[in-house]
Protein backbone atom coordinates (compact mmCIF):
# COMPACT_ATOMS: atom_id res chain seq x y z
CA UNK A 1 0.00 0.00 0.00
CA UNK A 2 1.23 3.60 -0.75
CA UNK A 3 0.08 6.99 -0.17
CA UNK A 4 0.50 10.26 -2.35
CA UNK A 5 2.51 13.12 -1.03
CA UNK A 6 2.42 16.45 -3.35
CA UNK A 7 5.24 18.45 -4.07
CA UNK A 8 6.43 21.72 -5.70
CA UNK A 9 8.60 21.62 -8.46
CA UNK A 10 9.00 24.55 -10.76
CA UNK A 11 6.05 25.88 -9.85
CA UNK A 12 4.18 22.41 -10.46
CA UNK A 13 2.46 20.20 -7.78
CA UNK A 14 4.03 17.01 -8.62
CA UNK A 15 2.13 13.71 -7.23
CA UNK A 16 5.38 11.43 -5.88
CA UNK A 17 4.12 8.09 -4.50
CA UNK A 18 5.75 7.17 -1.52
CA UNK A 19 5.74 3.50 -0.24
CA UNK A 20 3.40 3.30 3.07
CA UNK A 21 5.38 3.26 6.10
CA UNK A 22 5.05 -0.58 7.74
CA UNK A 23 3.38 -0.66 10.86
CA UNK A 24 4.78 -2.52 13.33
CA UNK A 25 2.59 -5.32 14.25
CA UNK A 26 1.11 -4.68 18.11
CA UNK A 27 2.91 -6.09 20.78
CA UNK A 28 1.63 -9.59 22.11
CA UNK A 29 0.88 -9.81 25.69
CA UNK A 30 2.41 -12.60 27.41
CA UNK A 31 0.54 -15.55 27.63
CA UNK A 32 0.88 -16.80 31.31
CA UNK A 33 -0.23 -20.78 31.93
CA UNK A 34 -1.76 -21.62 35.13
CA UNK A 35 -1.98 -24.76 36.19
CA UNK A 36 -3.55 -26.16 38.85
CA UNK A 37 -1.16 -27.80 41.78
CA UNK A 38 -1.53 -31.42 41.93
CA UNK A 39 -4.08 -32.82 44.52
CA UNK A 40 -2.61 -33.60 47.95
CA UNK A 41 -4.43 -36.64 49.48
CA UNK A 42 -5.42 -35.37 52.88
CA UNK A 43 -4.40 -38.61 55.09
CA UNK A 44 -7.15 -39.92 57.04
CA UNK A 45 -7.64 -39.41 60.49
CA UNK A 46 -6.43 -42.29 62.50
CA UNK A 47 -9.08 -42.83 65.27
CA UNK A 48 -8.36 -42.56 68.91
CA UNK A 49 -9.31 -45.81 70.40
CA UNK A 50 -12.04 -45.17 72.99
CA UNK A 51 -11.47 -45.28 76.57
CA UNK A 52 -13.43 -45.42 79.69
CA UNK A 53 -11.83 -44.08 83.09
CA UNK A 54 -12.41 -45.17 86.31
CA UNK A 55 -11.30 -44.42 89.71
CA UNK A 56 -10.50 -46.68 92.48
CA UNK A 57 -10.58 -45.55 96.05
CA UNK A 58 -8.77 -47.73 98.46
CA UNK A 59 -7.65 -47.18 101.96
CA UNK A 60 -4.45 -46.00 100.63
CA UNK A 61 -6.09 -43.39 98.19
CA UNK A 62 -7.17 -43.34 94.63
CA UNK A 63 -5.92 -45.23 91.50
CA UNK A 64 -7.10 -44.23 88.41
CA UNK A 65 -7.27 -47.18 85.69
CA UNK A 66 -8.10 -46.45 81.93
CA UNK A 67 -10.01 -49.06 80.13
CA UNK A 68 -9.32 -49.69 76.27
CA UNK A 69 -13.38 -50.55 75.40
CA UNK A 70 -12.59 -50.86 71.65
CA UNK A 71 -9.28 -52.89 71.97
CA UNK A 72 -10.74 -54.85 74.42
CA UNK A 73 -14.15 -54.55 74.54
CA UNK A 74 -15.71 -57.93 76.62
CA UNK A 75 -13.00 -57.85 79.25
CA UNK A 76 -13.93 -54.02 79.74
CA UNK A 77 -17.73 -54.37 79.35
CA UNK A 78 -17.12 -57.30 82.24
CA UNK A 79 -15.54 -55.10 84.12
CA UNK A 80 -18.01 -52.22 83.84
CA UNK A 81 -20.69 -54.53 84.80
CA UNK A 82 -19.08 -55.05 88.20
CA UNK A 83 -18.62 -51.32 88.67
CA UNK A 84 -22.04 -50.44 87.50
CA UNK A 85 -23.49 -52.79 89.64
CA UNK A 86 -21.52 -52.01 92.83
CA UNK A 87 -19.80 -55.29 93.17
CA UNK A 88 -16.31 -54.59 93.83
CA UNK A 89 -16.95 -51.58 96.69
CA UNK A 90 -15.83 -53.18 99.59
CA UNK A 91 -13.24 -55.64 98.02
CA UNK A 92 -9.30 -56.10 98.19
CA UNK A 93 -6.29 -56.26 97.05
CA UNK A 94 -5.13 -59.01 98.45
CA UNK A 95 -2.04 -60.51 96.60
CA UNK A 96 1.33 -58.94 96.08
CA UNK A 97 3.69 -61.00 93.84
CA UNK A 98 7.23 -59.42 93.89
CA UNK A 99 9.73 -61.25 91.33
CA UNK A 100 12.94 -59.71 92.09
CA UNK A 101 14.36 -57.97 95.38
CA UNK A 102 14.03 -54.27 94.53
CA UNK A 103 10.94 -54.40 93.80
CA UNK A 104 11.04 -53.16 89.92
CA UNK A 105 8.86 -56.31 89.04
CA UNK A 106 5.97 -58.39 90.15
CA UNK A 107 2.05 -57.53 90.42
CA UNK A 108 -0.68 -56.79 92.94
CA UNK A 109 -3.99 -58.83 92.69
CA UNK A 110 -7.85 -57.57 93.58
CA UNK A 111 -10.79 -58.55 93.19
CA UNK A 112 -13.65 -60.73 94.83
CA UNK A 113 -11.60 -63.77 96.17
CA UNK A 114 -13.78 -64.79 99.12
CA UNK A 115 -17.05 -63.75 97.83
CA UNK A 116 -17.39 -65.87 94.21
CA UNK A 117 -21.25 -65.62 95.31
CA UNK A 118 -20.90 -62.12 93.68
CA UNK A 119 -19.23 -63.27 90.67
CA UNK A 120 -20.66 -62.91 87.26
CA UNK A 121 -20.58 -65.80 84.44
CA UNK A 122 -17.20 -65.77 83.21
CA UNK A 123 -16.43 -64.39 79.72
CA UNK A 124 -14.36 -65.33 76.60
CA UNK A 125 -10.79 -64.43 76.68
CA UNK A 126 -9.41 -61.43 74.40
CA UNK A 127 -5.60 -62.80 73.95
CA UNK A 128 -2.77 -59.67 73.67
CA UNK A 129 -2.16 -61.49 70.27
CA UNK A 130 -5.31 -59.97 69.03
CA UNK A 131 -6.20 -56.64 70.98
CA UNK A 132 -2.60 -55.61 70.71
CA UNK A 133 -2.16 -54.81 74.07
CA UNK A 134 0.88 -55.67 76.38
CA UNK A 135 1.81 -56.21 79.86
CA UNK A 136 4.25 -53.49 80.42
CA UNK A 137 4.51 -51.19 83.33
CA UNK A 138 0.73 -50.47 84.66
CA UNK A 139 -1.39 -52.72 82.79
CA UNK A 140 -4.19 -54.21 83.85
CA UNK A 141 -5.34 -57.50 83.25
CA UNK A 142 -7.74 -60.56 84.06
CA UNK A 143 -6.64 -63.64 86.10
CA UNK A 144 -7.74 -66.56 85.53
CA UNK A 145 -7.37 -70.54 85.50
CA UNK A 146 -7.75 -71.50 82.19
CA UNK A 147 -8.66 -69.42 79.15
CA UNK A 148 -11.92 -68.38 78.74
CA UNK A 149 -12.50 -69.08 83.03
CA UNK A 150 -11.32 -65.00 83.97
CA UNK A 151 -14.94 -63.55 86.15
CA UNK A 152 -13.60 -60.63 88.27
CA UNK A 153 -10.10 -61.05 90.00
CA UNK A 154 -7.91 -58.69 88.08
CA UNK A 155 -4.19 -57.41 88.52
CA UNK A 156 -1.80 -54.22 87.92
CA UNK A 157 2.03 -55.10 86.37
CA UNK A 158 4.54 -53.40 87.90
CA UNK A 159 8.01 -53.22 85.17
CA UNK A 160 7.37 -54.90 81.91
CA UNK A 161 6.09 -58.39 82.38
CA UNK A 162 5.69 -59.49 78.97
CA UNK A 163 5.99 -63.08 79.27
CA UNK A 164 2.37 -62.41 80.67
CA UNK A 165 1.37 -61.51 76.67
CA UNK A 166 1.77 -65.19 75.57
CA UNK A 167 3.40 -66.51 72.54
CA UNK A 168 1.75 -66.27 69.03
CA UNK A 169 0.88 -69.47 67.17
CA UNK A 170 1.45 -71.99 70.41
CA UNK A 171 -1.51 -72.52 73.83
CA UNK A 172 0.23 -69.97 75.60
CA UNK A 173 -2.60 -67.60 75.13
CA UNK A 174 -1.37 -65.23 77.78
CA UNK A 175 -3.48 -63.10 80.28
CA UNK A 176 -6.58 -60.32 79.25
CA UNK A 177 -5.15 -57.05 79.03
CA UNK A 178 -7.60 -54.58 79.12
CA UNK A 179 -6.25 -51.11 80.38
CA UNK A 180 -3.90 -49.26 82.54
CA UNK A 181 -2.63 -47.33 85.71
CA UNK A 182 -2.25 -43.56 84.74
CA UNK A 183 -2.19 -42.49 88.59
CA UNK A 184 -1.73 -44.25 91.54
CA UNK A 185 0.91 -46.98 90.11
CA UNK A 186 2.96 -44.92 93.40
CA UNK A 187 0.20 -46.79 95.80
CA UNK A 188 0.14 -50.17 93.71
CA UNK A 189 3.75 -50.21 94.37
CA UNK A 190 3.79 -49.51 97.85
CA UNK A 191 1.57 -52.27 98.29
CA UNK A 192 4.03 -54.80 96.68
CA UNK A 193 6.41 -54.27 100.16
CA UNK A 194 3.63 -54.96 102.27
CA UNK A 195 4.28 -57.97 105.03
CA UNK A 196 2.47 -61.21 103.52
CA UNK A 197 1.85 -64.19 105.47
CA UNK A 198 4.05 -66.90 105.03
CA UNK A 199 1.40 -69.53 105.62
CA UNK A 200 -1.53 -67.97 103.44
CA UNK A 201 -2.87 -69.32 99.83
CA UNK A 202 -2.94 -72.35 98.33
CA UNK A 203 -0.06 -73.78 95.95
CA UNK A 204 1.81 -71.31 93.88
CA UNK A 205 0.13 -68.70 95.74
CA UNK A 206 1.32 -69.39 99.06
CA UNK A 207 3.32 -66.74 100.64
CA UNK A 208 2.19 -64.27 98.52
CA UNK A 209 -1.25 -62.95 100.31
CA UNK A 210 -1.17 -60.00 101.96
CA UNK A 211 -0.95 -60.43 105.86
CA UNK A 212 -3.50 -56.62 105.81
CA UNK A 213 -5.27 -56.96 102.55
CA UNK A 214 -5.69 -53.23 101.40
CA UNK A 215 -9.16 -52.59 101.54
CA UNK A 216 -11.11 -51.02 98.32
CA UNK A 217 -13.84 -48.68 99.07
CA UNK A 218 -15.23 -47.76 95.85
CA UNK A 219 -14.95 -48.27 92.17
CA UNK A 220 -16.72 -45.66 89.45
CA UNK A 221 -16.90 -44.62 86.01
CA UNK A 222 -15.48 -41.07 85.86
CA UNK A 223 -17.83 -38.40 83.93
CA UNK A 224 -15.55 -35.87 81.91
CA UNK A 225 -15.68 -33.65 79.04
CA UNK A 226 -16.86 -35.25 75.72
CA UNK A 227 -13.31 -34.11 74.21
CA UNK A 228 -11.50 -36.28 76.96
CA UNK A 229 -10.32 -39.38 76.69
CA UNK A 230 -12.81 -40.66 79.44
Amino acid sequence: MTRTWWAAVGGLLVATALPAQEVAPAAQSPVVEIVAPPATAIPAAVPVPTVVTVVLSTAMGEIRVELEKDRAPVTVANFLRYVDAKRFDGITWYRALKLDADGKYGLVQGGLSGTANKAFKPIAHESPAVTGLRHVDGAISMARLEPGSATAEFFVVIGDLVSLDGVAGTEDVGYAVFGRVTDGMDLIRQMLDLPRDPEAGEGSMKGQILAQPVKILSVRRVSCDPAARC
